[in-house]
């Protein structure tokens, strides 16, 4: 009754919704009945098939136990059942043993006279058939690929295709055949033949455009065929050299834009405007043109799919597709919200400066109809376009605001706060309008995550602004009014105005001391912290704890105190903070959050160490760093160098990609030893090296080698890592720079291509010479995040600066020079001095960052551009030759 009612009412109720394994495996003996009812064999082969695709693990005696019984259904003459069972081996092949049973069953179906059962039973056997048994059905496989029947054929191929993908040689040999099909009178044979043609030459670029060159000046019948071929003649373009582009492939794309198909005419045009090579490019209006068209059909399909393609052409080059933003506004009136909400971002990427307040009001208009997933999109494309045009922003800086108290999940209001803090840090003049839009969200905001971190932000940048006054009041409101977490983060942020502004000290005092007596443990230390601290006025202590942050790695200091704590022997020495690994990413000062680092491993290299390390630090939370780290400590010959300082995040490539051997390095810095991590890859499949090392070769004085962890065995295609150590000279001036000669030494014993296995011998040595290699002053530093440069700046003093002038005559620009200089330094930029405001002549650079001895270094540039650019450099450290080393360093 419940599920007649349900119907009546229209609901869609699955019935396979609560399937148990254990009583499905159970129903499944009915396959071993002399004469099963083919309904409930029906039946219960579709239960089996929908649990294996929702993922529902079946232990390999079962599905080996089920996939026998299932075999006897062969007996079964009924269509339905047979092709059923087609399915159901497919999905069990993978998870039940002695699937190979079956294939003569499926032989003689994919031979026999029944043309509904072939297909199915083709797509079954060339599933379960490995490299070793192809060779049996080859024939076989010979003749259904030019079989008269279009889905016997589209099967054969397809199921080609598959095996080809999973390195089975030998389909290689039916291209003859292949060749036929392409010629089939079927559409979708022709597009399948096609398909598989292009994946046997795809390894030979002259077979490639052979290829291509014969099928663009015959017409193809299909539109998927030509679609296709079109891809391939895209890909050909790209992978040609500059400024050579093949013009017989440029004007087949542009023959294909006006042709019949609608679909083939797409493809032409998204193809032609992704192209990057300059005569490609000269007829990318030609694609546009017929694009603008497309957006004016009455086939929603066809509209979405030609603002796609416009929209990732507006990713390239805005300039090329403004000719068609009159249709694009015209689209945001769209009734399909899609559309609509595609034509805006396209709007928003291609868009005038002098047409952005019309946008944005436009825009206002029709947010309330869309879905927040494209609000998010929408948010990040007026992100990127202030960006653009920073004058701007008070246009945007007024939409973001609106939209950020109206009604939104987690996801919308995360981008909107992520804009308005953008629009922040590229207008420091937008600042105060900014702070007071992320205040007045806080005073509703329903999401803690978002309140603590614009209440850091509001700490940070509300204590340095022109009115701090202005921004305690909504600090303190939340410490009256909001949970535990939100609280702890309003105290921080008031300790951050008291800090800053000696006048308001006795004030936030005040407040502070309301907080010893809050009913959470955490805010209550807090509070105790700050306001002693602040009470006190201990300046060293007020800048490191409480303007800036320690600069260390959040899991690395966990990791050092979990040792600390469990290693007895050391509980009468104190904890020395030194020993955790710094923080290596430069901006993690921004909003007060702790950064992963998962993206910054994820972009290391394929080495065994380092892709270790970039699942690892994806996996948990851990910076690169920290991962590297605890790789180097589990090696005994670098258990006694300390704790890593820091690491190279991006590797040197000491060879060419296509070379023999593929060598890349990343230095690790220890106090007082730089450790190099070759990462290497034997390309030779016929070649077995052993012990593999990299020797280094300097003529500095300040390097001295201590020991090298050599590659026992590196079989082909396996990354492994080498590392050599070098001792530092205790005299920086010495050490702060350094070239290395570099030559990969190996023993080389000839294997075979296939097995692996060497043909005997001892070998022979043999080495290959890479490219020199690089220390620089950046190795030896770690940037240092510090929210108040003047505070640690004025607490060093003048009694350690040393300062000198420099002409950067090879700089045009302060642009070069600043990001030059940056680099050269290894530090970080601080209160966004790295970015040069644009018309202006000088520039001030603030750098901060951390020499490997843990001592710390600010620079003070001043840059002015005449002809070239002039910069004055002061260099402020307690250490007197490290400022030395700064300071001579740029000459």
């Amino acid at each position: 009754m419940l599920k007649k009612k349900e119907e009546d009412e229209g609901v869609v109720v699955n019935p396979f919704a609560n399937l148990e394994k254990s009583a499905v495996l159970q129903e499944a003996r009915i396959f071993n009945e002399t004469a099963p009812d083919t309904k409930k064999c029906r039946h219960v082969l579709t239960k089996i098939m929908f649990m294996i695709n929702q993922g529902e693990t079946i232990g390999t005696k079962e599905a080996t136990e089920t996939f026998f019984s299932m075999t006897k259904l062969f007996q079964s003459q009924k269509p339905v059942i047979r092709r059923l069972l087609y399915l159901a081996i497919k999905e069990m092949a993978n998870v039940s043993e002695d699937v190979i049973i079956v294939t003569s069953s499926l032989t003689k179906d994919m031979t026999g006279k029944e043309d509904l059962y072939r297909g199915g039973a083709i797509r079954a056997l060339c599933r379960i058939t490995d490299s070793t048994m192809i060779q049996s059905i080859e024939r076989y496989m010979k003749q259904a690929i030019v079989d008269r029947n279009p889905t016997v054929a589209s099967a054969a191929l397809v199921s080609s295709v598959h095996m080809l993908l999973k390195g089975n040689e030998v389909v290689k040999r039916w291209v003859n055949e292949v060749q036929e099909a392409v010629s089939s009178e079927n559409r979708m044979v022709q597009y399948h033949a096609l398909g598989l043609l292009y994946h046997i030459r795809s390894a030979d670029r002259m077979a490639v455009s052979k290829l291509v060159a014969k099928h663009t000046k015959s017409s193809l019948r299909s539109p998927h065929a030509t679609c296709l071929l079109i891809r391939i003649a895209a890909k050909a373009l790209e992978e040609s050299e500059p400024g050579s582009a093949p013009s017989d492939l440029i004007n087949f794309l542009e023959s294909c834009v006006r042709n019949k198909s609608e679909m083939v005419m797409y493809e032409a045009a998204r193809c032609l405007g992704q192209l990057t090579d300059a005569k490609a490019r000269s007829i990318t209006t030609t694609a546009v043109s017929t694009l603008s068209i497309m957006l004016n059909s009455p086939k929603p399909t066809l509209r979405f799919a030609a603002l796609r393609a416009l929209n990732k052409m507006a990713m390239q080059d805005p300039s090329l597709i403004q000719i068609v933003n009159h249709d694009l506004e015209l689209l945001i009136t769209d009734s399909n919200r899609s559309i609509a909400t595609l034509a805006i971002t396209t709007l928003l990427k291609t868009g005038q400066e002098n047409k952005i307040d019309l946008l944005m009001k436009q825009i206002s208009t029709y947010m309330g109809d869309i879905a927040e997933e494209f609000k998010v999109v929408i948010v990040d494309a007026i992100r990127n376009l202030c960006s653009r045009f920073p004058k701007k922003y008070p246009a945007m800086l007024s939409f973001l605001g609106t939209a950020l108290r109206e009604e939104g999940g987690v996801e919308f209001k995360t981008a909107i706060v992520e804009a308005i803090i953008n629009i922040l840090e590229e207008n420091p003049e937008a600042k105060d309008t900014c702070l007071g839009h992320l205040c007045e969200y806080i005073e509703d905001c329903e999401h803690v995550n978002l309140a603590v971190r614009v209440l850091h932000l509001v700490g940070v940048e509300g204590s340095r602004s022109s009115r701090p006054n202005t921004y305690i009041r909504y600090v303190y409101n939340r410490v009256m009014l909001e949970n535990a977490q939100i609280r702890a983060a309003a105290i921080t942020a008031l300790a951050k105005f008291g800090a800053a502004d000696a006048e308001l000290l006795p004030s936030i005092l005040t407040l502070l001391e309301r907080g010893l007596y809050d009913t959470d443990d955490e805010v209550r230390d807090r509070a105790t912290f700050y306001y002693h601290l602040l009470k006190d006025q201990q300046k060293s202590h007020i800048n490191t704890y409480v303007l800036n942050r320690l600069p260390v790695s959040i899991v690395g200091l966990e990791s050092a105190l979990f040792t600390y704590m469990n290693d007895t022997s050391q509980h009468d020495v104190p904890f020395d903070i030194k020993t955790v690994p710094l923080e290596t990413s430069a901006d993690s000062s921004r909003l007060g959050t702790a950064t992963s680092g998962a993206s910054t491993a994820a972009s290391l290299t394929t080495g065994s160490a380092s892709a270790s390390g970039a699942a690892a630090a994806a996996k948990t939370g851990a910076s690169a760093q920290d991962v590297y780290s605890e790789q180097l400590a589990a090696i005994p010959e670098f258990a006694d160098l300390g704790p890593l300082f820091r690491s190279s995040i991006k590797p040197v490539e000491l060879t060419e990609s296509e070379t023999e051997y593929v060598v890349r390095c990343v230095r690790h810095m220890f106090a007082n030893h730089v450790v190099f991590q070759f990462d290497c890859t034997n390309t030779l499949n016929d070649q077995l090296l052993e012990n593999v090392s990299v020797a280094l070769e300097t003529g500095d004085e300040g390097f001295e080698l201590v020991n090298t962890v050599p590659i026992a065995r590196l079989p082909y295609n396996q990354p492994s890592t080498t590392y050599t150590c070098m001792a530092l000279d205790e005299d920086p001036s010495l050490c702060a720079s350094g070239s290395f000669s570099c030559t990969l030494k190996f023993i080389v014993k000839d294997c075979d291509p296939v097995t692996q296995e060497p043909d005997g011998g001892d070998g022979y040595e043999d080495e290959y010479v890479l490219e020199d290699l690089e220390v620089t002053l950046a190795d030896h530093m770690s940037p240092l995040a510090t929210s108040s440069f003047s505070t640690t700046w004025e607490e060093l003093g003048e009694d350690n600066e040393d300062e000198d002038t420099y002409a950067l005559t090879s700089m045009k620009s302060l642009e070069a020079a600043v990001d030059q200089v940056m680099q050269f330094m290894g530090m970080h930029a601080c209160e966004r001095t790295g970015k040069v405001q644009e018309g202006k002549s000088t520039h001030v650079l603030l750098l901060a960052g951390m020499f490997r001895n843990h001592e710390k270094v600010l620079v003070r540039a001043r840059l002015a551009l005449t002809d070239s650019v002039t910069m004055k450099i002061a260099v402020r450290s307690a250490d007197d030759v490290l400022r030395q080393v700064v300071v001579s360093s740029v000459g």
